[in-house]
């Protein structure tokens, strides 16, 4: 049945890629919209219930060999990640979401088995109901989803407010718990900008946010009233002393914390436009890559040059050998430049363990082909029953690896390219091609 209803699935899929448009037909077009969002809710609330069976399925099958409690979930929601084109941090919540909905919530999962509610909405009811017990979560559950007419209309502001509203009601005590929670979980992290800028974004408690922007407020209006602004606005002011007080350098004295630049020799010395590699970051225009270098030196920055090389054709970072069973610092550092984040596909987390790909039981040797770079969590998940990965010969070219998960998939990780090695300029060309004929 499985079998045949997955045939079926995938020549609708088909037929709905090469379906028409409305033809210039608004009424149509409208009828289409609405039918192809409850497709997609039907379609989430499917996900749900099979992701469940493939957990629950996996477990039992663990438990019946008599494996440790510790390995019953290792990987699974890294499978169901990958299945999904996704993150294994978002597999993890798409798990949560389907045991919640299976399990708890079952008046929201027939919800979205009608269409009546999207998948978006149905996971703000999943976690803003998170902390309650069970028992009382399924109150909520009957009390906002057992009649669609109660949400019909109502925004996602509202649906949030709703259900808070009633997770006091039942159990103050906690919603008080998860917030000293995230007080233990506040942090500091960094995300890509458009125009090769970042967002630093800061988790911390309301009261400590709010007194920090003020500080910063205050502090900028004094300098803009004294005079002292430079002609900055009063936003700018409040980024630079941001800066200025978390480094302890003025913004004119340069960047003082050590970064990894990878650019080309033709982007830095003959003006190319290959984007350059910010570790950590991503792709830096090249112009932008040039005058951070040039600031560096100008401003008497501590400055180092060091040459990575890479295969002229394909980009791929050329390796290094290593007799070690542990990756020296060099060639972490290598493996670093080359993977930039973790090697799980869909997975861009930052890298935390530097592992052999061919594990040491099975002889993998410690050299950047057989290693690879990954986050803590798919370097754990990888070792569960049933998980392989091998480097692919690929000569030539980027540096390659086969992931196999337990139910038979495979997923291919190719490392992305750096930047290439300078060009031969049309004069260089044509004396190549003037010796070669004579």
């Amino acid at each position: 049945m499985g079998a045949v209803l997955l045939e079926e699935l995938r020549t609708f899929t088909a037929r709905l890629q090469c379906a028409e448009a409305a033809s210039g037909d608004p009424g149509l077009g409208i009828d289409l919209l609405d039918a192809i969002e409850t497709l997609k809710s039907v379609g989430c609330a499917v996900q749900a219930v099979i992701t469940d069976d493939v957990a629950t399925s996996i477990r039992a099958d663990r438990r019946a060999r008599e494996l440790p409690r510790a390995e019953w979930d290792r990987g699974i929601a890294s499978q169901i990640a990958l299945a999904r084109r996704e993150s294994p941090n978002r597999g993890g919540r798409h798990l949560g979401f389907a045991q919640a909905l299976v399990h708890e919530m079952p008046h929201t999962l027939a919800m979205l088995q009608t269409g009546r509610l999207n998948e978006w909405r149905a996971t703000l009811l999943v976690r803003e109901t998170a902390c309650l017990s069970a028992a009382d979560r399924g109150i909520v559950d009957r009390r906002l989803c057992s009649d669609p007419a109660i949400l019909d209309g109502v925004g996602d502001r509202g649906l949030i407010a709703r259900a808070k509203a009633l997770a006091v009601e039942l159990d103050a005590a906690s919603v008080v718990r998860p917030h000293r929670k995230a007080v233990s979980e506040r942090r500091v992290t960094t995300r890509p900008a458009p125009d090769s800028m970042a967002y630093l974004s800061v988790l911390m408690p309301v009261e400590q946010a709010v007194c920090l922007q003020a500080t910063l407020g205050r502090d900028a209006d004094s300098l803009i009233a004294t005079g002292d602004s430079g002609g900055r606005t009063r936003n700018q002011l409040m980024v630079d002393l941001l800066f200025e007080r978390g480094t302890g350098a003025s913004v004119a004295s340069g960047v003082p914390v050590a970064v990894n630049l990878v650019l080309s020799d033709e982007a830095l010395l003959a003006g190319g436009h290959e984007a350059a590699q910010l570790h950590g970051f991503g792709p830096v225009p090249a112009g932008i890559a040039r005058q951070l270098v040039a600031d560096a030196v100008d401003r008497d920055t501590e400055t180092s040059l060091r040459r990575v090389y890479s295969c002229p054709r394909s980009g791929a970072l050329t390796a290094m050998e290593s007799q070690s069973r542990t990756f020296p610092k060099s060639l972490r550092k290598l493996i670093d430049l080359r993977d930039r984040t973790c090697r799980t596909p869909w997975c861009d987390a930052p890298i935390r363990h530097h592992d052999h790909i061919r594990s040491r039981r099975q002889h993998g040797a410690t050299t950047a082909r057989n290693g690879s770079g990954l986050c803590e969590a798919c370097n754990y998940a990888k070792e569960a029953p049933g998980w392989t990965a091998r480097p692919v010969h690929n000569p030539g070219r980027t540096h390659l690896i086969d992931l196999g998960t337990p139910t038979g998939h495979h997923y291919r990780s190719a490392a992305p390219p750096l930047p290439s090695a300078a060009r031969q300029s049309e004069v260089e060309a044509v004396l190549i091609a003037h010796l070669r004929a004579s």
